[in-house]
């Protein structure tokens, strides 16, 4: 069920978002998928992974699979320094790091909030946006962070794990 979905059937509750700064624009993520947030460090490089998976790392002895969304979103090459993010997200019973150039700030929204991410036809593949959010002077893209991590990926994250056991 996407997040526009839930608060109609919530009947308008509020949802909190964590947003995060990627470049110039700013996106949110439900904070409901938020495990926690830690300062980028060197990850264990995967052979022939895509190129927005940087690797992996262990967190707390789970090998959690990092990904790179500056590369997946394909908003050109991060430049990792001290004050990059990562946010640890828990998608489909799994633990995924996402790299984020900042963390900015916990939103509260209302469904009236949100307004639905227009069609883009072919040309864009927009299913991992759950809506747009105008706050303050900018926009806020609401990422369907399910949807983001397809299974596919997921599925070379099992192959990885499954080699390094």
């Amino acid at each position: 069920m996407t997040q526009l979905a839930e608060l109609a059937a919530n009947g308008g509750q509020q949802k909190e978002f964590l947003t995060f700064v990627l470049g110039e624009e700013h996106y949110g993520l439900d904070i409901m998928a938020v495990k926690e947030i830690r300062g980028y460090e060197p990850v264990t490089s995967i052979a022939k992974a895509p190129p927005f998976i940087k690797g992996v790392l262990n967190l707390r002895g789970e090998v959690v699979p990092i990904v790179d969304l500056r590369l997946k979103f394909d908003l050109g090459e991060a430049t990792y320094t001290e004050f990059t993010i990562v946010i640890m997200v828990t998608v489909a019973d799994r633990i995924v790091g996402i790299v984020v150039d900042a963390v900015s700030d916990v939103v509260k929204l209302e469904d009236e909030d949100i307004r639905p991410a227009p069609e883009f036809g072919v040309a864009f593949d927009s299913r991992y946006l759950d809506g747009l959010a105008p706050l303050d002077d900018k926009m806020v893209i609401l990422v369907d962070i399910e949807a983001l991590i397809t299974s596919d990926e997921l599925g070379i994250v099992d192959k990885v794990r499954a080699t390094e056991v």
